[in-house]
């Protein structure tokens, strides 16, 4: 059963990782500043990062140890999140892609309607 479990998780992960990849590019191509990094082919971790507006910077990382979320402005962090909290903000990030909402009209994220 943990065997099946493990090997479950690691598929996850790299899916996740995969669409990471993809949600960057289209971000970029949609005038954000954005990135996603891999280390090695196994796609086990990545780190996410897009810019939003000036200073305002999310970051994403996910690898077999965890996934976080966290929301920065002017180098200081506002919201870090964790888990599944976390892969719901990034589907509010999606959304921006989604209905191709331009950078300047982007929706508040989460730390912004707080």
């Amino acid at each position: 059963m943990f065997l099946r479990l493990a090997d479950q998780h690691r598929k996850f992960v790299q899916d996740l990782v995969m669409n990471l990849q993809a949600l960057a590019i289209v971000l970029e191509k949609r005038g954000y500043l954005a990135s996603c990094y891999t280390c090695g082919g196994q796609m086990n971790s990545a780190s996410f990062m897009v810019s939003l507006a000036d200073s305002h910077l999310i970051r994403f990382l996910v690898s077999d140890y965890g996934i976080t979320w966290t929301e920065m402005r002017d180098d200081r962090e506002l919201m870090k999140l964790e888990g599944a909290e976390a892969i719901s903000q990034l589907q509010e990030l999606a959304n921006l892609v989604k209905y191709q909402i331009q950078p300047s009209e982007a929706v508040p994220t989460a730390a912004q309607r707080v």
